[in-house]
């Protein structure tokens, strides 16, 4: 029986930083919120059996059942961080350890189709898993507490992660079943076991949306898409 692939979309966080009323995953975003606009990029890819949405237990603005297809389940187990809640949403999947599980960001709605795509065909068949991912094309600064610059750090082998990030089910529940401490992302789990996920290119386009301007371009983009 070949191996089955699902998502986890973490969406129990509050997105302090954008400084909005609601939680940025629920921000408008052209019509739509965030959150809508994420888990329909997911359902793009008729590879995936499964999305589970997680969100926190008292989240009373979680959309309804019916408002996507029936791949999509919303569970209300998150957590105080996102790698308890991804934790959380792992455990929510019907899957086997072999199966592979794409973590997406709820803050990434600009995930395209082809860049999904290209994750789950280059990793399919990967030992380890891998993540999308961008050159850093920005020159690095180190600084100070003071915020001096006190080295300039080459980029040349400096990657950006995104999401989604894929592994193998089994593998990532074992990352995640001890301390989860310093743990950033589901590759940096994947990390504290020695293990080295494959970089997949990403698209400028699937930014995490944190700050105000992030939530403006994010909206332009779906406005050019929906042109």
């Amino acid at each position: 029986m070949s191996e089955r692939y699902h998502a986890v979309v973490p969406a129990a966080g509050g997105g302090t930083r954008l400084g909005a009323p609601v939680p940025k995953q629920y921000l408008d975003l052209g019509g739509d919120s965030m959150l809508h606009r994420t888990i329909d990029a997911l359902l793009a890819e008729p590879r995936l059996a499964a999305v589970v949405v997680v969100v926190s237990p008292d989240d009373l603005r979680r959309p309804a059942q019916g408002r996507f297809d029936a791949r999509v389940r919303f569970a209300g187990v998150g957590g105080a961080t996102r790698a308890d809640s991804v934790a959380a949403g792992v455990e929510q999947l019907d899957a086997r350890a072999e199966d592979w599980v794409l973590v997406h960001d709820a803050a990434r709605p600009g995930l395209s189709a082809v860049a999904l795509a290209r994750l789950i065909d280059e990793v399919g068949d990967d030992p380890v898993g891998g993540l999308l991912a961008m050159p850093v094309a920005d020159t690095v600064k180190r600084c100070d507490d003071d915020g001096r610059v006190t080295a300039t750090v080459d980029r040349e082998q400096l990657w950006a992660a995104q999401t989604p990030q894929m592994f193998r089910v089994g593998l990532l529940r074992q990352a995640l079943s001890g301390e989860r401490l310093g743990i950033t992302d589901e590759a940096s789990a994947i990390e504290k076991l020695g293990l080295r996920p494959r970089l997949v290119r990403g698209e400028p386009a699937n930014f995490k949306v944190t700050l105000a301007e992030d939530l403006q371009m994010a909206a332009a983009l779906q406005q050019k898409g929906a042109a």
